[in-house]
């Protein structure tokens, strides 16, 4: 958890070496050497801004093995976007993705063969939009110089491995002004949009309590050999921690309104040993050679429990599990004093006393009531599109057409850092028996005063959908 520069501003500080410039004064905050020292961190406020409309979205795409042939497909059907740029380190990648786009006007120039083609892309003063779906050790450094070079990134979860790199998006995005935004598709998934509107709306009460989890047997997927580059993702389990805490953290940050209003105060986490992802590498090291590297490694607990406290006394419980076999969950879970929520198992659930859930017939009045206007404008044409339900296209859609009207995004970098900041603090906690630590605030203060997030279609909504 620890860094060289911060080390270097506690040592500068002890030693009355004088701090020049803000954006140094502004890394204090993540060691907690503001309030030790009386450092005040001065920044430009990124939540609620407002970047100049763009008539037209140039976007490039950085990684297209897994999630990024969909982006493709679905930002190809939205009105307003024009793709200029694909990118792969495989030269088969970028051509299967191009021939996706045969029947489209688009023509995007390929960029692959070389690991450092993607910054050739990004160096471009045509494109506007940066999309990352690479693994995740190469979000923060491409991300980071995508702003650099002026260009808005969005970035497929988690944004960041490490709180060093949570920072450098917040002082980058801060800096270059543009817009870092975590592509966290369950924030618009129709249950979660719906539960958000009621919650804006009071129907829940004070919000006292929510859950989220990410439950997915990917045992078998993470020692496939074709399915992640180099084995990445398999090895991204020798951490051991809640390795991807966003699908369930999203969506209930935004109801509790965690940077706008709130913000996350402490965590502690505690993960069980592992039963599945050791014994399976021994086994198949034993039937080839290919695994063997994999067989005396340590892996990640089967399932690890993070809860988290709010400045404002809320609670919230993350779950992670990839290793057992389990029925898919993401615990959709939101309990306040009037009522609750709750989806896992399907269909998704309501309750406005302790007595019962509402039947369907009461459940189905309700959806109409509180519908929000981004599923009314978008809903349909976003099934029809698909990506894991629509949800998938919803988040681009609103993306491109927050950018087209010069609205601020729904997911901002303190969503970005805060949300992805739990992985590599979790790890901390697992590893110091579950002791607590701090969630830095990547907002300075701001989340005193900032606006809580506008994901229900209150502005824009003009963006046409080009269902080819």
């Amino acid at each position: 958890m620890k860094s060289n520069r911060r080390n270097f501003l506690k040592l500068s500080s002890l030693t009355g070496i004088s701090l020049a410039g803000s954006n140094m004064a502004a890394l204090a905050t993540s060691s907690g050497l503001e309030e030790e020292f009386g450092l005040k961190a001065e920044h430009f406020n990124m939540s609620g801004f407002a970047a100049p409309k763009l008539e037209t979205v140039r976007i490039g795409f950085i990684g297209l093995g897994n999630r990024g042939p969909g982006a493709v497909v679905r930002m190809s059907k939205i009105d307003g976007v024009d793709i200029k740029g694909l990118c792969d380190l495989r030269v088969n990648k970028t051509n299967a993705a191009m021939k996706l786009l045969e029947k489209t006007p688009h023509r995007p120039q390929l960029y692959t063969g070389n690991e450092n083609e993607w910054k050739k892309m990004c160096e471009r003063k045509d494109i506007d939009l940066i999309y990352i779906a690479t693994p995740w050790s190469l979000h923060t450094p491409m991300a980071v110089f995508a702003m650099n070079q002026g260009k808005h990134v969005c970035i497929e979860v988690p944004a960041a491995n490490t709180i060093d790199e949570c920072w450098q998006l917040v002082e980058t995005s801060e800096r270059t002004r543009k817009h870092c935004m975590i592509l966290e598709n369950c924030c618009y998934d129709f249950f979660e949009l719906l539960t958000l509107n009621m919650a804006r709306q009071g129907f829940f009460g004070e919000i006292v309590h929510t859950e989220g989890a990410y439950i997915h047997d990917l045992l078998q997927d993470n020692f496939e050999k074709e399915k992640y580059w180099n084995m990445w993702r398999l090895k991204e389990n020798f951490r051991n921690g809640s390795l991807y805490p966003t699908h369930g953290l999203g969506p209930v940050a935004q109801i509790l309104n965690i940077n706008r209003g709130d913000k996350m105060d402490y965590l502690v986490s505690v993960s069980s040993n592992d039963f599945s992802m050791a014994p399976l590498a021994k086994e198949l090291a034993a039937q080839d050679d290919f695994y063997k590297p994999y067989a005396n490694k340590t892996f990640r607990g089967n399932l690890n429990t993070t809860s988290i406290k709010t400045a404002k006394g809320k609670t919230i419980n993350i779950q992670h599990d990839v290793s057992s076999t389990r029925p898919y969950s993401r615990i959709h879970l939101v309990s306040g004093t009037k009522g609750a929520a709750q989806k896992y198992p399907l269909p998704g659930r309501i309750a406005s006393s302790h007595q019962n859930w509402l039947n369907e017939d009461e459940l189905k009045l309700l959806q109409e009531k509180y519908e929000p206007a981004i599923v009314k404008r978008v809903g349909e044409m976003a099934k029809q599109v698909g990506g894991h339900g629509g949800m998938d296209f919803l988040m681009d859609w609103r993306t491109i057409d927050c950018l087209r009207n010069g609205l601020p995004l729904d997911i901002d970098v303190y969503d970005a850092a805060t949300w992805s900041a739990v992985a590599p603090l979790s790890e901390w906690s697992v590893a110091n028996r579950s002791n607590s630590i701090n969630v830095p605030d990547f907002t300075r203060g701001s989340w005193k005063t900032n606006k809580p997030v506008d994901i229900l279609l209150e502005k824009g909504g003009n963006t046409k959908v080009v269902l080819v």
